[in-house]
């Protein structure tokens, strides 16, 4: 409990592509979905950290409605007991300014103004989840005393990969080193950044803030009006479903596309009166790059890393992460190596911040290999691209027990399936069928058809596709057990 009479939420904000850890981090498949060496995500261990702090039953994400399926199946991964889901379902990403007042003004329909929200983002990494819990007790108070905290890192190097903050004067008694926020400062060149080292004045802005409902409203529409008026538009045409494994809430695509794309710290921190920072004694990375998650790893006597089997010959200083193949490695130094089944990256560690400029070459050319992997997950289960070719594509498809995907039709191309584990129930038409293992089914164009696991063990299929178009979009959903309409595929 942090303080008993004020009920305390967690936030996540679960945005963003995680552009600098491409290729595992896709468009389809961001940044807080990436697995770390414990086989965890970075949003499985924000759970976690989250209910740590929580003083209510209560654990809001506000994220895009394409990653809900991804985030509930984390959140139900982490175990956290009691605690139940509150997602804000974006249809766009329009920065965290909207994001966070329309999670304010949903929490305060459910508690009020004086509600404490603690906003984290999903894709930072803190192993000390005590000391966060501290630092995040000591910032609940100050939030209720009508401050706004945002959580400062003590610099250790001369980054210049971060936004630093300046430290006024104490706040309090200054046993927790609270301080007002003399200024907010951009990331800077190597020569400033090693002054703010040297100052001690200056902390790393980790981009984490504690504030009352009432207080970050008030300051919205005070410094940020235009941002508020369109969250209250769009959440008050945006009813709630309340479900058996907790809230959802879809965000209506015409009033909240409508919002400014502006950060928090634009909108409001930079330009309120009320602003304090607690410097924390918690570690923190972003993992802001493939040099920051090759930290995570054990090197060897030469500095080299792996993850994933590698093997090193002459080489020094050089991370390696393979999904599913040997990586071997023959006079190599100072190189990061990232090996997944459909692109590979090599990069200098001096160039880990230029990743990015790959990923919009992709976009500029249309690239799936920025949206997706081979391997791509849906609610039931996974389909994996084995091979595809101008007519034709072949598909693993594994299907959770009990899951179903969607009745559908295509109108371009037919379906052949496999069984090759588990049995398959099998709707084609005005025939339903069962389907065993070493057993196939035919689906003509044009036919409706549906595919379910009955079974206590994962389906897994082979799905050969064929026909004048193979796009994820040929799709006419007619039910979905799942409430995916039109523009999700499968």
């Amino acid at each position: 409990m942090i303080i008993p009479a004020i009920p305390v939420i967690p936030v996540i904000l679960s945005g963003g592509a995680g552009t600098r850890l491409w290729p595992v981090s896709r468009e389809g498949h961001p940044k807080p979905f990436i697995r770390l060496a414990d086989g965890e995500s970075l949003l499985h261990k924000t759970y976690r950290r989250a209910a740590a702090i929580a003083t209510q039953d209560e654990i809001v994400t506000v994220t895009n409605r394409d990653h809900y399926f991804l985030s509930k199946d984390e959140f139900l991964a982490a175990g956290l007991g009691e605690q139940r889901p509150h997602f804000l379902l974006e249809p766009c990403g329009r920065n965290t300014a909207p994001a966070i007042a329309a999670a304010a003004l949903a929490l305060r329909e459910r508690y009020g103004d004086a509600a404490i929200m603690v906003v984290m983002a999903a894709d930072h990494l803190i192993r000390d989840e005590a000391e966060f819990a501290e630092a995040a007790r000591a910032a609940a108070k100050l939030a209720s005393e009508g401050h706004i905290v945002t959580f400062g890192i003590r610099p250790d190097k001369p980054e210049t990969g971060f936004g630093y903050i300046e430290c006024g004067s104490a706040v309090g008694s200054g046993k927790d080193g609270a301080a007002r926020v003399q200024r907010f400062v951009e990331k800077p060149d190597a020569a400033t950044a090693a002054q703010y080292l040297t100052s001690g004045r200056y902390l790393w802005n980790s981009g984490m803030f504690c504030f009352s409902v009432g207080v970050i409203l008030a300051e919205l529409e005070r410094h940020a009006p235009d941002v508020l008026a369109t969250a209250r538009t769009c959440i008050d045409v945006s009813p709630s479903e309340e479900g058996v494994g907790g809230l959802r809430r879809e965000l209506d695509a015409a009033s909240f596309s409508n919002a400014p794309d502006i950060s928090i710290d634009y909108a409001v921190m930079e330009r309120s009166d009320r602003v304090v920072v607690i410097p924390a004694a918690f570690d923190w990375s972003d993992i802001g790059s493939w040099s920051a998650l090759q930290q995570l790893v054990a090197p060897d006597a030469d500095g080299n890393r792996a993850l994933g089997e590698a093997l090193f010959v002459d080489c020094a200083n050089t991370f390696v992460q393979s999904e599913n193949r040997l990586i071997a490695a023959v006079g190599l130094k100072d190189l990061i190596l990232i090996d997944t089944p459909d692109a590979v990256l090599a990069v200098h560690p001096d160039h880990v911040q230029d990743v990015r400029k790959i990923v919009q070459q992709l976009k500029t050319a249309g690239h799936d290999a920025c949206k997706l992997h081979r391997t791509v997950a849906r609610p039931w289960g996974t389909y994996t691209v084995l091979e595809e070719g101008r007519h034709f594509k072949i598909k693993r498809i594994v299907v959770k027990p009990g899951a179903a995907l969607s009745l559908q039709l295509h109108h371009h191309r037919s379906e052949h399936w496999i069984v090759v584990q588990g049995m398959a129930k099998v709707t084609n038409g005005d025939s339903v069928l069962y389907v065993n293992i070493n057993e196939s089914t035919y689906i003509p164009a044009g036919h409706k058809h549906r595919l379910e696991n009955p079974g206590l063990l994962d389906l897994v299929m082979i799905e050969v596709q064929s026909g004048e178009y193979l796009g994820e979009d040929d799709i006419v959903r007619f039910a979905d057990q799942y409430g995916r309409g039109q523009s999700v595929a499968n």
